[in-house]
């Protein structure tokens, strides 16, 4: 009997599937509706078996009423709105932002971020240093750091 049960739930959301990427491609619905214990298909008719009713308790103030499974009503629900065009858009708004742009922008900060330490800069700096002094005849290494006839020394009277 268990077996049973799982082997229908599972046959529902293969059929729920079906229905939904038929809506998807905007072909027409099939009719559907239960189907007796051999489960046969008549000629156009979609047969679906039925599924066991889940009703839970709403917690409000009338216990009176009993609230009907969300998966029941919206059997593609995404878990942000009890609305099924909100819970849609919500879904799809919230990958958009957490996979599209997070990575395009998180990869194009990382990939533009200034590189750390500038050991690269100084390469390319003494290479073309390096370029220069040799192109001018210069030694690439002189002894004073500054050029001594452009340092101002003070008199000694002051």
């Amino acid at each position: 009997p268990d077996f049973r049960f799982r082997l229908d739930v599972l046959t529902m959301a293969a059929w729920r599937t079906v229905a939904g990427v038929q809506r998807l491609l905007g072909l027409p619905r099939m009719a559907a509706r239960a189907a007796s214990s051999a489960g046969a298909v008549s000629s156009g008719v979609l047969q679906v078996p039925p599924s066991p009713v889940q009703t839970t308790h709403a917690h409000a103030e009338d216990d009176d009423e009993e609230e009907v499974s969300v998966f029941l009503k919206n059997p593609e629900f995404h878990g942000f709105d009890r609305d099924p065009v909100i819970d849609v858009w919500n879904m799809r708004l919230a990958f958009f932002c957490g996979i599209s742009v997070t990575l395009v922008l998180g990869a194009t900060f990382v990939h533009y971020m200034p590189e750390r330490r500038l050991y690269g800069w100084a390469r390319r700096e003494a290479e073309r240093l390096i370029k220069e002094r040799e192109a001018h005849g210069l030694p690439l290494v002189e002894a004073n750091y500054y050029d001594p006839s452009k340092i101002v020394l003070y008199s000694e009277d002051e």
